[in-house]
């Protein structure tokens, strides 16, 4: 079973990380990451970059696509090799799966019309644009797509599909080996339960330049 997990410059790591943790641990999973333009691709904060070796030519028939978010999904909107390549692998893939921002590349490349997904929660407003039906959920599964919330939400989703691609028992092994049983210290991991201080510093921040905007 391939799982391809699709990454460009600018993207959150964990978005990414948090499943090839979960999904490379699954029994005959063979996990590439893969990318328009292959080599070292820096993440969103520019202190960590990933070593890519496969191409969008190199993967034509994953089992599994996972695309992740971050700042640099705004440069992945337009039509193009990226767009053509997951209409491509949709047409064969048991699952087309995004975290974050991801399901925005997802819907622009035509894949989400008239479907239930999920995004970021700053980015949910984004979503009809592009027709599709924003969900106020952690994960949203709709036909053989899979959508999750921001970043950790990664992770819930790559367990859920971990039981599916597997087993339950299996998908439960993973878990305890990467022992996910999160107590944040704070309760303010939505915008239901942050204060609204909080949330507007969270606004701030995330209005402002990244590192990897290169301004």
């Amino acid at each position: 079973m391939q799982v391809a997990i699709v990454v460009y410059p600018g993207f959150t790591a964990l978005d990414v990380v948090g499943p090839y943790e979960v999904l490379g641990r699954l029994p005959d999973a063979d996990v590439v990451f893969v990318a328009e333009q292959p080599g070292s691709v820096g993440n969103d904060l520019m202190s960590l970059s990933l070593d890519v070796t496969a191409g969008l030519a190199d993967v034509p028939h994953p089992d599994v696509v996972l695309i992740g978010g971050g700042p640099g999904q705004a440069d992945q909107m337009s039509d193009g090799p990226l767009h053509a390549w997951l209409r491509e692998v949709d047409r064969t893939s048991s699952w087309t799966v995004s975290v974050c921002t991801g399901s925005l590349i997802l819907a622009a490349a035509g894949l989400l019309g008239g479907r239930r997904a999920t995004t970021h929660w700053l980015a949910m407003e984004e979503l009809p644009r592009l027709g599709v039906a924003p969900v106020n959920e952690r994960v949203v599964f709709d036909g053989h797509y899979a959508t999750a919330a921001g970043v950790s939400a990664g992770i819930d989703l790559a367990l859920t599909l971990a039981g599916l691609l597997a087993d339950d028992v299996t998908a439960q092994m993973v878990q305890l080996i990467i022992e996910y049983a999160p107590r944040p210290p704070y309760d303010a991991g939505s915008v239901a339960t942050a204060p609204a201080a909080v949330i507007d510093r969270a606004i701030n921040r995330l209005a402002a330049p990244s590192p990897a905007s290169g301004t």
